[in-house]
This record gives C-alpha cells, structure tokens and sequence, in this order.
C-alpha cells in the first residue's frame, strides 16, 4: 500500500473508534465512567472495533490488517508509557542500590578478603605464606599489608593475637625484594635495609622467629640484636651481609655507636608495640635513633624512609607523641581495637573481704589445670608474685616465674619450660612484664590481682584467644577494685571501648556522682523545707488574723461601749502590766466562752490615730482611774 492508503486506512480507523467511544459514552452514565487503562492483553478494545466493523462489507477485508496496526499501535503505547512511568519509582531505588554495592564492595576490598593473593603479595611471600599454614587474612592483614606495599607511613592498631606481625612483615619483604630488582640493591655487611625495633627480648625473639619462617621462600636474610646477650656473637652477625635487624632499642644503639651498624641504607623502620616504646621509658633512645634518619632524609637528593608503627592499644597522650614525632602518618584501626576479644570468655569474680583470696585462687586454678590447660597467673607487685608462687609450691603445683627480677636468660628457659607439651610447668606466675609482645598458647587467664586500668587488662587477656582460638579469663575482684572492674565489665557487655578506664578516673566519676546527689538532695530538702515553712505561716496568720477579728466582734457586742484610748503616763509612773499570753490566746478564752475569767479582768483598748484598733489583755489592782479617765474623756 501507497502512503496515500495508510493515511486514509488511519483516518477512517480513527473515526471508527471515534465514534464508537461517544456511543459508548452516551449508552454509559457519566458516574460509572473509568479511566482508560492499558493492559498486555487488548481483548476489549478488539472485541468492540469487531462489533463495530460488522455492519460495512468493505472493512472486512482490511479488519485483520486493522487488528494487526491496531495491536501494533496499543503495543508501543504501553511501552511508552511503561518507560514514562516507571523510571519515577525505579531509577532511585536501583540508584541507591548500586551506590550501596559500590560501598560494601569498597569495604569489602579495602577489609575482608578471600585469599592473600587479593593483597598483592608476589609468588615468593604467598610460599611462605602458605608453608606457615594461613589461608585466610585477618582484618589488620586486610588493611596493613596494602598500605604498606604502597610505602605509606601507616599505624597499625589492633588487638592483641591479631597477626600484627606478618601485616607488616609481608609487604616489608617484598619491598625489599622489589628494591632489589629496581635499583640493583644488595645485601651488604654493617648496612642493614630495614630495622625492626622491639621493647622486650622476648618479643624480639618472636618477631626473629617470624622473619626466618619467611625468609626461606623469600630469600633474604636478617639477625637479632638484643639486650641480655653477649656483644661478640651480635657483631659477627652484623659482619656477614644482612638485610634486616631484630633488636631492641638500646643494643642498637650501642652497636651503631661502636660501629657495627650504620645509617647509611636504613630505608624501613618498624616500631613494634609502640605504645610501650613511648609509654615505658624508651621514648629518648627512639628519637637519639631517628635523629639520624631525619638528618639524611632532609637532604634533596635522598628518598627518605618509611615508617610502620604497630600497637595493641592506643591511648590518646601516646596519640599525641606519635603525631608529633611523625608528621603526616596515617592511623589504620581495626574494629576489635581497645574491645575485648570475642572468642575468650570473661568472669568476674568479687570477693566480700572476708574469704582468702589465695584459697580463692587455689579453687579457680585446679579445675582448669585438671583439664591439662596452661594457666597464666598475673600480679602487679613483685611480693604479690613471690606470695602466690610460695603458696602455689606448698600445694603441690609446679609453677615458673615471670617477673623483671628474674634474669633474662632463665626467663626464657622459664618460658620454654611453660610452653613444651609435656606439661611439667603448667603455671606462669609473672606481672604484667609477660602481657605484652609474647605468643604464647595459654588457655586460661588468671587476674589474682586486678590491673589498676583498662589497658592493662587488655594487654592480659589478649595472651589467649590469639588467632581466632578460644580462651577464658577470670579476675578475682576485691572491694577496692570495684569500680573499675564493675565499668569494664559494663562497657564489654555493651562492647564499646576500653581505652579511657582507669582507676583513677573511676574514682572520680564516683565522687563526682555522689557530690552531685548530695547537691541534689541538699536542694531538694531546701525546697521542701521552704515550702512547708511557707504553708505553716500563711496557715497560721489566717488562724490569728480569723480569730482576733472574732475577738474583737465578742468584746464588743459583750461590753456595749465605745472603744477609748489608753494613753500612759510616764511621769506618773502608771505602766500598764501586759498578760503573758499572747492577743491571740486572750482572744482564744473569749471566744471560747469562759465569761466569768473575762468579767474579772479589766480589758481596755488601745487606739492609735494611724494604726488599726489592736485588742490587747491586762491585768490591774483599781479600774476606778481608767472608768473616770474614759468618762472625762
């Protein structure tokens, strides 16, 4: 068909609906009348063009051609306005679906990944990654590793028993692996690449541990200086090319004083449990160390150094030094940070003051050592330890000590004794010298004597429960740690942080809340006492106001005259003698009825120009003075 056809086929198509509409509507009343709507299904609408059609011959031969345009036409139509329609419900919720699976996917990339592999780490760290048996990374691992490989200058904060040191470890090793490539780096005597600072020997030890694990895929090599052991041993090590040192901050500095140990290629650094490095006393050997490394980095043609601090807690005067020591460093935090650790089980138990406390401790620790778990023991003094470990001895259980007394190398033997498998030495009495920076595998912590804050008692729960596994704590709580332990036990129900709880400020809360109350109290009494004051005076002004209006009403109804005015005579010395009891009481008897008291006395009554009349009772030898002066007057 021509153009012309179509035309004309659409106009009397047109008019046949036309028409067909305005005789339905004038068939229809105009109340039943429903909007239009368009459905998949045209069946109606095919129906009516059908009845219409029947009448004219000629249309039946174009009616399945019309059928066909018309379906076409309705077809579009809804589509059109399908597409008009919904897009205004649509569009903004698949928008803010989208922009929440962008954001879940970003926190799901940047914290909790399936593999190491997602991380970035080369084929020769994902080796020993798997000769160390791990699988899967942990939330720390998730977001230090990155940062790290990176060369961001980054704070790494979780909780103890959280992988802290492969987060750190890895990329480190890699990094030196890269620097190797790239700028034809190579190991060299005396000039280590990358320097691991630690508090503590022991934890220098593990962190040494660590690193040779590693270093057998990864192909570099690393020694440990440390305090407590022989100086020789140490330099010959320092003498063989070595990419990396394990030490703690003092012996490294006597090393690089004596010339052992240079500056020159230190291109990482790691400060391990850096909140005790600041918090302990090491603050001034880590600055004499840095002094250098800033000098050099300070120079146009040097490339500067990298910075990896790592810590269990973080309080906000520790905060406050690192910001200040390291300018523009980026704090990563996991979520677990100053929290208690979800796989250990914690009990309080509070002792009245009357039961012994080390027969309470003899009872919590003999069912856990019945079932062949190592025990920890903390105290906070030195004489608290000796007590417990003489008391311990006398029960028959086998214990080693822990403590800043104990020489360096039998605290190691005592360490190794705990940990063998044969089970001899179960009890590990010590102070909080062994609650940071060792892995040890315990199952149950003891608290004979409660910390004196919140972070202390998170350095001591987090020797169990490392990694995922399951662990218990028990405090014994006496009366003058109530408080305290009262709040972290509060604030680890509702699991919010532990990071400003000290005794210190426990107090304080508690002063300040009773002060309060008693203030409260003080004001609220005072009201009370105020009000009812109040109340009593305008109850008893009414009652005297009441009843001398009373009096005055009988006094005068009873006596018949006018009042006169009783006017005294000083020189004459005749002072009139008042009664004891009040106006109010002479008027109590006379409106109480007593009229033979009251016919006895002889009543006058005082009248000032400017004052109200007043009724006031006397007592006097004659009445004949006063009954003339009143007549005279």
């Amino acid at each position: 068909m021509g153009g012309t056809g179509r035309t004309l086929l659409s106009l009397s198509f047109s008019s046949n609906l036309l028409v067909h509409s305005l005789f339905n509507a004038a068939r229809r009343p105009l109340a039943r009348r429903s909007p239009p709507r368009v459905f998949l299904g045209f069946r109606p609408l095919c129906s009516s063009t059908t009845t219409a059609a029947t009448t004219d011959e000629p249309e039946q031969v174009f009616q399945p051609m019309r059928h066909s345009i018309l379906l076409e036409r309705l077809r579009v139509r809804h589509l059109k306005d399908s597409v008009k329609t919904q897009p205004s419900r649509e569009p903004s919720i698949r928008s803010v679906e989208k922009d929440e699976d962008k954001s879940m996917k970003k926190r799901q990339s940047t914290k909790f990944v399936s593999s190491f592999n997602e991380l970035g780490l080369s084929e020769d760290v994902m080796g020993a990654v798997e000769e160390l048996g791990i699988s899967v990374p942990t939330e720390i691992q998730c977001l230090g590793i990155p940062a790290v490989l990176e060369g961001k200058s980054v704070v790494l904060g979780s909780h103890t028993g959280s992988g802290k040191t492969l987060a750190y470890m890895l990329p480190l090793v890699q990094l030196l692996r890269q620097d190797e490539a790239l700028y034809g780096m190579l190991m060299k005597s005396r000039r280590p690449r990358a320097v691991v600072l630690c508090p503590t020997r022991e934890l220098s030890e593990q962190v040494f541990r660590v690193a040779k694990s590693i270093s057998h895929h990864a192909r570099f090599r690393s020694t440990m200086v440390s305090g407590g052991g022989r100086l020789r041993p140490q330099e010959e090590s320092l003498n063989v090319p070595v990419d990396m040192v394990v030490g703690t901050p003092g012996r490294v500095l006597q090393h690089i004083e004596e010339g052992n140990m240079v500056y020159g290629e230190i291109k990482y650094l790691v400060l391990d449990e850096a909140d005790t490095m600041f918090d302990r006393g090491f603050g001034p050997d880590i600055r004499k160390f840095l002094g250098p490394l800033k000098n050099r980095a300070s120079k146009p043609d040097d490339q500067g150094f990298q910075t990896v601090l790592v810590t269990a807690t973080m309080t906000k005067a520790v905060q406050q030094l690192i910001d200040e020591e390291f300018q523009g460093i980026n704090h990563l935090r996991t979520s677990t940070l100053h929290k208690k650790v979800a796989s250990a089980r914690h009990d309080f138990i509070k002792l009245s003051g009357s039961e012994n406390k080390l027969e309470a401790l003899l009872q919590v620790l003999e069912p856990s050592l019945a079932k062949g778990n190592r025990v920890m023991v903390f105290c906070n003094t030195l004489n608290s330890s000796r007590a417990v470990d003489h008391f311990l001895g006398e029960n028959q259980i086998f214990t080693v000590n822990y403590h800043g007394e104990v020489p360096a190398e039998q605290r190691v033997e005592n360490l190794k004794k705990f940990k063998t498998e044969a089970g001899d030495c179960p009890t590990l009495v010590c102070t909080d010298l062994a609650a940071r920076g060792l892995d040890l595998d315990v199952d149950h912590v003891i608290m004979f004597d409660f910390p004196m804050n919140s972070i202390d008692y998170l350095h001591r729960t987090g020797r169990t429960a490392r990694m995922g596994a399951k662990g218990k704590v028990t405090s014994l709580v006496a009366r003058k740690n109530l408080s305290l332990a009262t709040r972290i036990e509060e604030a680890m129900k509702k699991n919010e942080s532990l990071e400003s709880l000290t005794a210190d400020n426990v107090r304080r809360d508690v002063a300040k809340a009773r002060v309060h109350e008693q203030r409260h109290l003080i004001k609220v009494s005072n009201q009370k006492s105020k009000s009812s004051t109040a109340t009593k005076s305008s109850r008893a002004r009414g009652k005297v106001a009441g009843i001398q209006t009373v009096g005055q009403k009988t006094v005068t109804a009873k006596t018949g005259k006018t009042t006169a005015v009783m006017q005294t005579k000083k020189a004459a010395g005749q002072v009139p003698r008042t009664s004891k009891s009040s106006p109010a009481s002479g008027s109590r008897k006379v409106f109480s009825g007593k009229t033979k008291q009251t016919e006895s006395r002889k009543s006058s009554f005082v009248k000032s120009s400017k004052s109200k009349i007043s009724v006031v009772g006397f007592r006097g030898r004659s009445s004949s003075s006063t009954k003339k002066g009143s007549l005279r007057s």
